[in-house]
């Protein structure tokens, strides 16, 4: 299996798209199964790797973190069966405090060190940032200062294109295959980092995108509203093209050797990614916020030497399948608490996975896609958000020792294999702001995801359906509440819900200022996707600035204008707004 980080399939020709050069991911599609419908669940990195391991959406229980102590663990499982695993890895949040528990589940493995911020090279000396542009910056030199001074200091010891962690990986990766061509019951699992963010790549890659660029150097977008000038776009979406290009250069070193030593003959492939990344579209950066078809509908390509079909395969399918997939090529029982199924029976049998997916942050907007619509549902009651897990770690640090002044022992899941486990309110967890309001896209007839339907009869379902999942992956009972999807769900209900939700408009500072209704979804939309002080911080500022109004209403236009007028840190902040601005003009 060779897994990638953040690849766009967007960015693949065979995929459809006409100014990238991918032409290894081409021979790949011509060998191999091509999914057109593969979906993540667990978002972002780990908890999708923890999907990988185990089969099962852990969304709902949990963040980012570690495999937990009743976690299934398919490498662990086929080591276990006499399947000898082996994992190749630049992914170093394998290493930290919240992925510590995945790569020892392998009989063996291999990491190599220096992508992104990877605490890697010591140096004590202060970093000077002057190379950096300022205000592309500006976000990570206040709030990542210590990140963007490790990948700054990583890049001095990655001088070669052979220097690079992809390179090292992959070079590993075929040394394993050539050291154990000849045998039988082997799983490789290579896993680059890249074309994870930051776009840092050697060699030649860059000149295949040649593009005008004056200002200092940038290829490591925060993750916030794409506001720069278009040729700055261009250039960070150039740059993403040029290691998505090193990364199909690798690519085409496995096939080849799967073409010298025949190994289609009797071995898997799988070419996969854990998510996609937004390079400007819907006038964004990064994997946050909404997750849009460019994060959430992945590439996905499989060889099986039982079934040596090729072409496309429209089956909804997702990471959950993975796990289970590979297990029974070898022959291994697929445990019971796996929620995912054996691909075969999508690109063998021609029959249907699922007829819905679910997926999302862990606390943030609920989706579901059933191939035809995709649902966001918002928290309907966001401040219920626990945790349940027995191994309290978040990405990169302990969690805080405040999540368990509160804490209890909750009752066994159906998957803790008769464990009890920490219940924790979630103050010491990452999370990704929700916004506050319901999203319904027929991405059929609107693949870019721009028109919201407004019909509460397709809602109810898709509030069912959503409900049903939950109940399969024995959802917590408060994520019901959270969410809202208790009752009926009958369009009634959902419409008294969205009454109910729309008060705050008769309250405070929305009753105050003349604004528009469509003003006041605006800015409480945005408000609402903020951090407490930067919550409060932009009401104030926006009641102060527009307490003596006397242009009329107060227009989304207007403050939307309020917004740009933002700068500093607030800045960077304030912009989500232009991620959700378009659902409230006509």
């Amino acid at each position: 299996m060779v897994m990638y980080d953040s690849l766009d399939k967007h960015f693949l020709q065979c995929y459809g798209c006409d100014w990238t050069k991918t032409p290894n991911f081409n021979r790949l599609a011509e060998k191999t199964v091509r999914f057109d419908n593969f979906y993540v669940g667990s978002m972002p990195c780990m908890p999708a790797r923890r999907e990988l391991h185990t089969g099962r959406y852990c969304m709902l229980h949990r963040g980012w973190g570690p495999l937990e102590p009743f976690d299934d663990s398919m490498p662990e499982i086929l080591k276990k069966n006499g399947v000898y695993t082996h994992l190749c890895t630049d992914h170093y949040h394998y290493f930290q405090d919240g992925g510590a528990t995945y790569h020892s589940r392998f009989s063996s493995w291999e990491g190599f060190r220096g992508q992104e911020g990877d605490a890697w090279k010591g140096e004590a000396a202060e970093i000077d940032f002057s190379r950096l542009d300022d205000e592309a910056y500006e976000f990570r030199k206040t709030f990542q200062r210590d990140l963007l001074r490790h990948d700054e200091i990583n890049r001095k010891y990655i001088r070669e294109e052979e220097d690079m962690p992809q390179s090292r990986t992959f070079a590993a990766g075929l040394e394993f295959i050539r050291t154990n061509r000849d045998e039988d019951n082997w799983f490789l699992d290579i896993e680059t980092f890249d074309p994870h963010e930051p776009f840092f790549c050697r060699g030649r890659w860059s000149d295949m995108y040649p593009h005008e660029y004056h200002k200092k150097a940038y290829d490591w977008p925060s993750y916030r509203m794409a506001d720069e000038d278009a040729g700055t776009i261009r250039h960070i979406r150039s740059e993403y093209a040029a290691l998505v290009s090193k990364c199909d250069d690798s690519l085409g070193k496995v096939l080849d050797l799967f073409d010298e030593y025949d190994l289609l003959k009797d071995t898997m492939l799988i070419v996969c990614t854990d998510h996609g990344f937004l390079l400007g579209e819907h006038q964004w950066w990064g994997k946050f916020g909404l997750l849009y078809g460019e994060v959430a509908n992945t590439p996905f390509f499989l060889y099986d030497p039982r079934s040596p079909k090729t072409g496309c395969c429209e089956g909804l399918a997702q990471t959950i399948d993975i796990a289970p997939t590979l297990l029974e090529f070898f022959g291994v029982d697929i445990p019971g608490d796996m929620q995912g199924e054996p691909l075969k029976k999508a690109y063998m049998e021609g029959k249907d996975m699922r007829s819905a997916a679910l997926y999302g942050y862990f606390g943030s907007t609920l989706c579901l896609t059933d191939g035809r619509y995709t649902y966001f549902r918002a928290p309907q009651k966001p401040e219920i958000q626990d945790q349940y897990t027995l191994m309290p770690t978040t990405m990169d640090n302990r969690m805080a020792v405040e999540s368990f002044r509160d804490a209890e022992m909750a009752p066994p899941f159906s998957f803790t294999k008769g464990a009890r486990v920490i219940k924790l309110r979630d103050r010491g967890a990452r999370g990704v702001s929700p916004i506050p309001y319901d999203l319904l896209f027929d991405i059929k007839a609107d693949p870019h995801q721009t028109k919201n339907i407004m019909d509460y009869g397709l809602r109810s379902e898709l509030c069912r359906r959503m409900a049903a999942a939950m109940r399969e992956n024995d959802a917590p009972p408060e994520a019901y509440e959270r969410y809202g999807l208790e009752g009926s769900l009958s369009p009634d209900e959902l419409i008294r819900q969205e009454e109910k939700r729309r008060r705050f408009r008769q309250e405070g500072l929305y009753a105050r200022l003349p604004l528009e209704d469509s003003a006041k979804e605006f800015l409480h939309a945005v408000a609402a996707m903020l951090p407490d002080p930067a919550r409060d911080y932009l009401l104030a500022q926006t009641e102060d600035h527009f307490a003596n109004w006397t242009d009329g209403t107060i227009t989304c236009g207007d403050l939307d204008a309020f917004f740009r007028s933002f700068t500093g840190n607030m800045r960077m902040l304030a912009n989500m707004a232009r991620m959700v601005e378009p659902y409230f003009l006509e």
